[in-house]
């Protein structure tokens, strides 16, 4: 199996890997534009534009959309991230056309109408109601938004309830002609497709949209990482933490590195975290650490969830066996961790929904296609000297955050469990890019 790209005139990338046991397909519009693009009165658009896409256009209202696509069995989607949009559809072979047409129908023609932007509106209040009464959901918006202070990355891509009422049909077609330009979109599909018909498709859809002159393109503010504390007693059975570091950007030379060592410590039941922490100690009944990169930026955290008499004791232990990492991880650790994000990344490959979504993702920050042989390569090629140097540099000496929900008065500040992790080590160098990756960001 190989990726057939395509980019049009305009800058349109179409990519696609034809699969030839499936009998369905995959598809979908990525758009490297997300909640981080949004100006200061903006709060809460980019989302608000992902539901509005499917409330309606001159050829189709919003319950034809939904119908035309269920009526052949298919599956219709989208979502909003920090970086980027994404709307997708997932349909059996013989309606790939028919999919592909809904999906740049609602992106090119949306209508944006007065009373479907109202009824949306109320629709995404009442998920952002929903997020407050979710503490181990929220506790994760309020864990970016301390470690990147006072800046649009920071902010939970819902928005507020004052911004989302206060969005206009116009103020939605202003973001959609500002950010949604073809030079900025990548068309992925993977499965029962054919490239050259999707191209032409594509082609005759997208083929006429122009990109915005340069002295007008958005810029990007850059991430700074600040580190900081958000705590938010309540009356809840349990208590919701998460403690972490600045991460690695995806073109960081450390970024594959840095996703070996969150499963080292947390990736699952062998990990170093689930083992001392719950199984050995008890002191929590779940716990995992994560790794998400952006751009220009990236965040280390540990989530546990735990009851109250417990909290005292495990921040410290979790700090504990961070330092722990830097002193020394061995190899049979690293093999391990190597063996299960080959697992996954082999087995994510069977599906097409996966499979097109890990394409368009690469073009995106990668620029090109990095092949399985080549990423299995960059695995091996990390070794346990690499982890401990990397969980030195990442955690120690370093500004933690913390951000934490529920009966959480035993919980230490900030500040004193970071004194837990102080060590002498200078930042890290400027350096670690992977010239692969700086090549294909700049």
């Amino acid at each position: 199996m190989s990726v057939e790209i395509t980019k049009l005139a305009n800058g349109v990338t179409i990519a696609t890997e034809h699969m030839p046991t499936l009998e369905s397909a995959a598809l979908g519009v990525w758009v490297k534009a997300g909640a981080r693009d949004e100006a200061e009165g903006e709060h809460g658009i980019a989302h608000l534009l992902e539901h509005m896409a499917f409330k309606g256009t001159s050829r189709r209202t919003a319950r034809q959309i939904a119908e035309e696509i269920e009526d052949v069995g298919g599956e219709l989607n989208a979502a909003t991230s920090v970086e980027t949009t994404s709307y997708y559809a997932r349909v059996l072979k013989d309606d790939v056309p028919l999919a592909l047409d809904i999906l740049t129908d609602i992106l090119v023609d949306s209508k944006f109408d007065e009373e479907e932007l109202d009824r949306e509106q109320q629709v995404i209040l009442q998920e952002i109601g929903a997020a407050e009464d979710t503490p181990d959901d929220i506790v994760f918006d309020h864990f970016q938004a301390a470690a990147f202070r006072g800046q649009i990355i920071g902010r939970p891509i819902l928005g507020t309830r004052e911004t989302v009422k206060s969005f206009t049909p116009q103020g939605l077609r202003t973001y959609l002609a500002r950010h949604y330009s073809p030079e900025k979109m990548v068309i992925s599909a993977a499965g029962a497709v054919d490239h050259a018909a999707i191209v032409a498709q594509v082609e005759r859809s997208f083929g006429h949209l122009s990109n915005p002159r340069p002295d007008i393109e958005p810029v990007r503010p850059v991430a700074a990482y600040t580190g900081g504390e958000f705590r938010q007693s309540r009356d809840l059975m349990d208590a919701q933490m998460v403690l972490g570091f600045e991460g690695r950007p995806y073109y960081a030379r450390d970024f594959y590195a840095s996703q070996i060592l969150s499963m080292v410590l947390g990736g699952g039941m062998s990990s170093r975290l689930f083992q001392e922490v719950r199984e050995k100690r008890g002191l929590c009944y779940a716990i995992y650490s994560f790794h998400w990169s952006f751009s220009d930026s990236g965040l280390f955290g540990v989530h546990a969830a735990t009851g109250e008499e417990e909290l005292a004791e495990l921040a410290p232990v979790i700090a504990e066996e961070l330092a722990r990492a830097a002193e020394g991880i061995q190899p049979a650790e690293v093999a391990r961790a190597r063996a299960q994000m080959r697992s996954s990344l082999l087995m994510s490959q069977e599906s097409p929904a996966s499979k097109a979504g890990q394409i368009a993702r690469q073009l995106m920050f990668n620029g090109s296609i990095i092949g399985n042989e080549e990423l299995l390569d960059r695995l091996a090629a990390i070794d346990a000297a690499r982890l401990t140097s990397l969980a030195e540099a990442t955690f120690l000496g370093r500004s933690p955050t913390l951000a934490a929900i529920g009966p959480i008065d035993r919980l230490p500040r900030v500040d004193e469990i970071g004194r837990g992790l102080a060590s002498p080590r200078p930042p890290a160098a400027a350096d670690d890019a992977d010239p692969f990756r700086q090549a294909a960001h700049h």
